[in-house]
């Protein structure tokens, strides 16, 4: 695992030596913490975190015999959100941030990966073994409560089949999704052509005249 400026600034600084394969998969809101997930042949894969810009010092957050993974943090720094299998097929759970021993909330109902919580920390969104993307309304405060999953967008977008990262995202109110929808806009298979726009500037000086 590396990390760098967001305006490329820099080199690219390794974070970790070791052998193991290891995923970033979220940093908390204060930026203090990286959640990323370990692949070890003792515990599977599991989730742990690093201080990026301090010690580097490497704390497990998740670590069993079964496989904890994409975990993200709630915007208000209170809950951490993952998938695990350890029902035998992996759903949804919610646990405090940082004491993620002290409870355990199961969220979806019918299997989920790839959980999300939208910028406000009202929603998190979620996967589901279809291909659907399920919505659970979550109440702001110290307790955990949330409403049961719901539908949101159906399925027929590409879910990425790597266990690993999103390929959906949220706006930041909330109120659109960016998918990948396979083939074209009603399903059939795209058109093997290249659209090539010439003298575009001339044309947006006709259109938009300048004073």
């Amino acid at each position: 695992m590396f990390w760098q400026g967001a305006d490329g600034a820099g080199a690219a600084e390794r974070l970790l030596e070791s052998p193991n394969t290891r995923y970033p998969m979220a940093v908390s809101p204060d930026g203090r913490q990286l959640i990323f997930s370990e692949e070890t042949a003792q515990t599977d894969i599991d989730l742990m975190t690093i201080e990026p810009d301090g010690t580097r010092r490497v704390t497990p957050l998740l670590q069993s015999r079964f496989i904890e993974r994409n975990g993200a943090i709630s915007p208000d720094g209170r809950w951490l959100t993952y998938e695990a299998n350890d029902s035998g097929r992996f759903e949804i759970y919610v646990r405090p941030f940082p004491d993620v021993n002290r409870r355990l909330s199961i969220v979806s109902t019918d299997g989920g990966t790839r959980p999300l919580w939208t910028r406000s920390g009202q929603e998190l969104i979620y996967v589901s073994p279809t291909g659907a993307l399920i919505r659970v309304g979550v109440s702001p405060g110290p307790s955990w409560s949330a409403t049961k999953p719901a539908v949101v967008v159906k399925e027929g977008y590409f879910t990425n089949p790597v266990w690993w990262g999103r390929s959906y995202d949220v706006s930041p109110d909330a109120q659109r999704f960016l998918m990948i929808k396979e083939g074209g806009a009603d399903g059939a298979a795209a058109p093997a052509s290249i659209v090539v726009v010439q003298h575009w500037v001339e044309e947006l000086k006709r259109l938009v005249p300048t004073k």
